[in-house]
């Protein structure tokens, strides 16, 4: 008898068939045999490879090498249920997010919101089986400001308190500079993945570009990939490499070594299919950069896709049955909605309250006028400067009894009372320029510039103010305004659906009798 054996990459993960053109034996325990070959150390040492190759290709190969590869093919056979590692079935759930946006708990901007890791940890203690996998698919940063790294550090605790097994670096996270990576990964107590985020000063990786963790006997590899096209601003000190040219370098790194290979891949919907049709090894993919949650679970050549995504309002759950020698099969899947009806828990809303209290006394970029102001021309000066809303009250005093009845007169102490006040996300919608040079900064407390002011949507007002007490060199006119300037705050989570023609009426104001403000003239 003469067999020759030629061992695919398809053969070392399970539920793959071998690629087109493939050299394979008739019998199912040769096949298995095969497996083990490439497995084992034998393999490794390249027993017969020149043999098979020829015999792939219709020639005869060299009696002594045929003799040597039936011998070995013979032994494993023999003593295949001896050696190898028993496997059984494996019922293997998979939860995932992707986009948490820095969203520990909801802002609490009014009732209803959905969504926070508060809520996500009530749903995993209360069903998640054992074992299951906890997996974060990039983008669980807000941002790459000072504020934004230190609420990260909490994230990271929020993680691990929710056992996470892995979480991959999305857009947001490569913007950070690769020195504050660097300290993310010596705190986090969740491994780090990307294939292909590199540090520059070593010309490495900055993590690891995979993880295998075993789930009763099998082998479970995690690989993270993020899309170039994605995150076109990376952070000092890093670049991203080609992502296709990585996932292939760690497949092979893993041959062998895994039962299922789960890819985390923050890109769009389009290339996670592109991804699929050319790396068939992956037997699931989850993603990714997309505008909405996946409508259904998707398959693509021998891969499964399913993505998630919408600022921690979403989880991705997927149950597999993993069987030794038999296709990966789907028990169930479900795109979760975080709703209002499900507790938060309070001891990740402790996380989120101890950020706030290091932001409160924490100096940070956006104190700085300076700082704000870097990005003018140089040599150009803004025209108007913030006054406060106290200026326009005295002459537009219709316009004055709306908005105190209203709750932007308010708005200030809903952020005092949620002990909120100093955290500059929730800052911006409820002060007078924030962000701006002359707008409000933190260290005026609730002293100045505060609540939803005249100036908070017709902008700075110093040239009007000028102008009406008399000042002739000054000319200013306030730009119309309509429903496109309310949603810069009144969007998302941060309102109720917002409808111009429902909202407007409540502060519907203006068109009011010009008035002059009183000027007082010098005494001769």
């Amino acid at each position: 008898m003469r067999c020759c054996i030629k061992v695919d990459r398809s053969s070392d993960f399970l539920g793959s068939a071998p690629a087109p053109g493939a050299v394979r034996c008739a019998s199912r325990r040769t096949r298995e045999a095969s497996e083990i070959v490439e497995s084992s150390s034998i393999s490794r040492a390249k027993v017969s490879r020149e043999g098979a190759a020829h015999c792939a290709r219709g020639g005869r190969a060299p009696f002594f090498n045929g003799v040597i590869a039936n011998l070995i093919v013979f032994t494993l056979i023999l003593f295949a249920g001896c050696g190898h590692r028993a496997r059984t079935a494996l019922d293997q759930s998979i939860y995932f997010t992707c986009d948490t946006h820095g969203r520990i708990e909801p802002c609490g901007c009014f009732s209803g919101q959905y969504g926070g890791l508060t809520r996500l940890k009530t749903v995993l203690d209360a069903e998640a089986p054992p074992g299951a996998l906890r997996l974060d698919i990039g983008n669980s940063a807000a941002g790459a400001e000072d504020y934004d790294f230190i609420e990260y550090r909490y994230m990271l605790q929020a993680f691990a308190a929710l056992r996470y097994d892995a979480i991959n670096i999305g857009a947001r996270e490569a913007q950070f500079t690769a020195t504050q990576l660097r300290d993310l990964k010596k705190i986090s107590a969740t491994p780090f993945l990307c294939a292909n985020l590199i540090d520059k000063s070593t010309g490495a990786q900055l993590f690891d570009s995979y993880r295998i963790v075993e789930r009763s006997g099998q082998h479970i590899a995690l690989i993270g990939v993020v899309d170039p096209r994605a995150a076109t601003t990376p952070g000092t000190g890093l670049s991203i490499g080609n992502m296709e040219n990585a996932i292939e370098k760690t497949l092979t790194e893993i041959r062998g070594k895994a039962d299922l290979v789960i890819l985390l891949a923050f890109t769009d919907e389009a290339t996670l299919a592109e991804l699929a049709r050319r790396f068939y090894e992956c037997q699931v993919i989850l993603g990714g950069n997309v505008s909405q949650p996946a409508q259904q679970l998707q398959k693509e050549n021998r891969s499964l896709i399913y993505f998630v995504t919408n600022e921690a309002r979403a989880l991705g759950i997927l149950h597999l049955r993993l069987t030794p020698g038999a296709p990966l099969q789907v028990a169930g899947n479900e795109i979760r909605l975080l709703t209002d009806k499900i507790p938060q828990d309070d001891s990740l809303r402790g996380l989120m309250q101890k950020y706030r209290d290091e932001i409160r006394t924490t100096p940070l970029a956006i104190d700085d006028p300076n700082y704000l102001a870097a990005d003018t021309i140089p040599g150009v000066r803004a025209a108007a400067t913030y006054v406060g809303t106290e200026k326009c009250l005295t002459c537009h005093k219709d316009a004055a009894a709306v908005w105190a009845a209203s709750a932007h007169a308010r708005a200030f102490a809903t952020l005092i009372a949620r002990k909120a006040d100093a955290d500059p996300k929730c800052i911006s919608c409820h002060t007078i320029g924030f962000g701006n040079p002359t707008g409000y900064r933190r260290e005026f407390a609730d002293t100045k510039l505060i609540n939803v002011g005249c100036e908070s949507c017709h902008g700075p007002g110093s040239l009007h103010v000028r102008e009406r007490e008399g000042d002739t060199s000054a000319h200013f006119t306030f730009r119309p305004l309509d429903g496109g300037d309310c949603v810069k705050c009144h969007y998302g989570e941060f309102s109720r659906p917002f409808d111009w023609n429902e909202q407007w009426p409540l502060i519907k104001h203006g068109n009011e009798p010009q008035r002059t403000a009183a000027v007082s003239h010098p005494t001769p």
